[in-house]
């Protein structure tokens, strides 16, 4: 999957992007009811993709592409009473099929007509049909997230049921979807589309704001509704209502896709002048038995897939913990300014799986990490299955961290032989001194020392360090955790070890 660093660019470039104030068509009712029984009647017919725009727009180049771009000026509700803009993306390359737009107000929604005259584009743009198939292929919301009178963007929605958000003062990274469906499947990944949205206009001074979407694919139709707040971090409420097409088996609630290359732990495998390169790196889960997990993100040389059964999880997400410019030394990616992403369920989603998938990646540009929820249940077909959560895009999950947290991973050979792997821990007013804690580190394979502690001088908190000899076993899944008076004292550090 390409890398929405792309996007990143596009929002400096097509995301100038809007369209002209008032500038809507004929007027129909709005409610999410009605959008409902749109839902129920879809889901009772066969799936009908949507028509292609134009092949010369499908046909541009990156280059082409950057040359068009929707002028600020024309902004959805541009010079209006608004805490929103609204700013609208060019189909074509990437985007071969049109999304529609309706500007909500009350319980009146109307459909913001598609105009090249509300883009701007070089003398280098090439002349290209316009038609009925054409629209948008996507829009950011800008608001005014720092200073009165700058409307700074905060949330990209473009390409199938990808969005990406940021907290005040982030930059792009990890994105989100809808809908997961047979991801990393044999037989091949569905991806749904979010065809159409409605975005409420919201008054004056207002800090939260609405959008709805409907879902659609060959396997489900589904109505999305997002409650969004900007700030940091960024929050999100989603409730999203689905009803199979077909009976589905793997689908993934939640998720989120994000890009890890490399880090302290296979730093080895790669020449380049900077000491870390990732979006995210680690998966957290705090489990319905109250238990804090921590799997460090790997870049496998085969594809891996965990699963973390689960019965109710009470959060998961990906994290960016790495917040130092010396993390990254990166002056033009500034990874340490890329968001965490921490899902939080409403209600109770029952047996499952938080499920990690790590894809092999040698470049930087693709996205190679998705995490989601899987149901244990299998969603069948005309039934109508809700379910709700709360996303944060900002540093860290909501909450106060009650354990002491991993802050960093290493792994390298040893020269007797083996490997060694260190695990350092922030500090935390529960750990007290090194002298109270003790290691417990086990694996599942090979053999592994009993582990030693010690204070690391520049993070103030303890490192846990152990080596290990595969004895050419494949594949280790290693648990370690720090404990005081035999209770946790930290969370618990999970890594699937493989050979590089």
């Amino acid at each position: 999957m390409l890398r929405r660093d792309f996007l990143t660019a596009l929002a400096a470039l097509t995301a100038t992007a809007p369209v002209r104030a008032g500038a809507v068509g004929a007027e129909m009712p709005f409610s999410t009811d009605l959008l409902m029984d749109r839902v129920r009647a879809m889901a009772r017919e066969r799936y009908r993709p949507r028509p292609m725009v134009p092949e010369a727009w499908r046909n541009l180049t990156y280059d082409q592409y950057r040359k068009i771009w929707f002028a600020e000026r024309n902004a959805l509700w541009s010079g209006e009473d608004s805490a929103i803009k609204v700013d609208f993306f060019a189909p074509g390359l990437y985007f071969p099929r049109a999304i529609k737009v309706f500007a909500v107000e009350g319980d009146v929604a109307a459909q913001v007509p598609f105009s090249l005259d509300d883009f701007d584009t070089t003398d280098k743009f090439p002349d290209l049909p316009v038609d009925d198939t054409l629209g948008f292929s996507g829009f950011r919301l800008r608001a005014e997230t720092e200073r009165a009178g700058i409307f700074q963007e905060f949330l990209v929605m473009q390409g199938g049921t990808y969005f990406r958000g940021i907290g005040t003062g982030q930059i792009y990274g990890i994105s989100a979807r809808g809908l997961a469906i047979d991801t990393a499947d044999p037989k091949g990944e569905e991806f749904p589309d979010f065809t159409e949205f409605y975005i409420e206009r919201p008054a004056a001074g207002a800090r939260v704001f609405n959008v709805h979407a409907i879902l659609d694919s060959p396997g489900v139709a589904g109505l999305y509704s997002f409650e969004i707040a900007h700030g940091l971090p960024l929050r999100m409420r989603v409730t999203a209502r689905l009803i199979p097409r077909r009976r589905l088996t793997h689908v993934g609630l939640g998720p989120l896709t994000s890009m890890f290359q490399f880090d302290g732990t296979n730093r080895d495998r790669f020449s380049d002048f900077r000491p870390a390169v990732h979006d995210s790196d680690g998966l957290m889960i705090r489990n319905g038995r109250g238990e804090t997990l921590w799997r460090p993100l790997a870049n496998p040389k085969t594809l891996q897939v965990s699963a973390f059964i689960d019965d109710n999880p009470r959060g998961f997400g990906l994290m960016q913990r790495a917040r130092k410019f010396s993390d990254f030394a990166d002056l033009e990616a500034l990874y340490h300014r890329r968001p965490s992403l921490w899902i939080t369920p409403e209600g109770d989603w029952g047996k499952g799986a938080v499920t990690l998938v790590e894809i092999p990646t040698e470049r930087e540009i693709y996205d190679n990490i998705v995490a989601y929820w899987r149901p244990e249940t299998a969603l069948e077909p005309g039934v109508l299955h809700s379910h709700s959560y709360a996303m944060d895009w900002g540093e860290t999950p909501p909450g106060d961290a009650p354990l002491a947290q991993v802050v960093d991973t290493r792994m390298g050979r040893r020269y007797s032989g083996g490997y060694i792997a260190t695990i350092d821990f922030a500090p935390h007013p529960g750990l007290g001194d090194l002298a109270d804690l003790t290691p417990s580190v086990s694996a599942t394979a090979g053999q592994v020392s009993d582990g030693l502690i010690q204070q690391n001088p520049e993070t103030g908190g303890p490192r846990l360090a152990f080596s290990f000899d595969p004895e050419g076993a494949p594949l280790i899944e290693f648990r370690a955790q720090l404990r005081k008076a035999g209770a946790p004292a930290s969370e618990v550090w999970l890594y699937r070890w493989t050979p590089t």
